[in-house]
């Protein structure tokens, strides 16, 4: 409990500690030595205590599910894509190559890489792309004559 007080020289409210009460001490704005008063129900003031952290909550177990698939484990791993020259010896379909530039997919405002990417996968069909590899490259702007560095996509297929 705190006791509050004003001090009778300078009339500043000062606040001390209830268990000082009958002490003498320094008053901080007007240097006046004073006796702190014995405590008044009026001049007694509670500071509440901060509350105690809560416990922490108990640790939630981790409860982890294999999965159980209907496939034998043989169709589960993915395997590696053939390599060109072995691809291009099955079936009766060439290899094929085509580049998509991101700068050639721009429309004034709107970026539609994505769609022409996808448009052409769909035409090809997953069955006859052997592989899709990111790609960068850098040409000269014409207007500043600045070197600039954009991505695109080479897909090789069968067609």
């Amino acid at each position: 409990m705190d006791l509050i007080f004003k001090c009778p020289q300078c009339d500043q409210e000062l606040e001390v500690d209830a268990s000082g009460a009958g002490s003498e001490i320094t008053c901080p704005a007007c240097s006046q030595t004073i006796t702190v008063p014995n405590p008044e129900p009026a001049n007694i003031v509670n500071i509440p205590t901060p509350p105690l952290p809560l416990p922490p909550a108990p640790k939630e177990g981790k409860h982890f599910v294999v999965p159980v698939h209907d496939k034998p484990a043989d169709e589960l791993i993915q395997k590696a894509s053939k390599p060109l020259d072995v691809a291009a010896k099955e079936g009766d379909k060439k290899l094929r190559i085509k580049t998509f530039k991101h700068t050639d997919c721009q429309e004034v405002g709107k970026d539609r890489f994505d769609e022409i990417i996808s448009a052409f996968l769909d035409k090809v069909g997953q069955a006859n792309i052997v592989s899709i590899n990111p790609i960068n490259y850098s040409y000269v702007e014409m207007v500043g004559h600045h070197v600039v560095t954009d991505y695109g996509i080479l897909v090789v297929y069968r067609g």
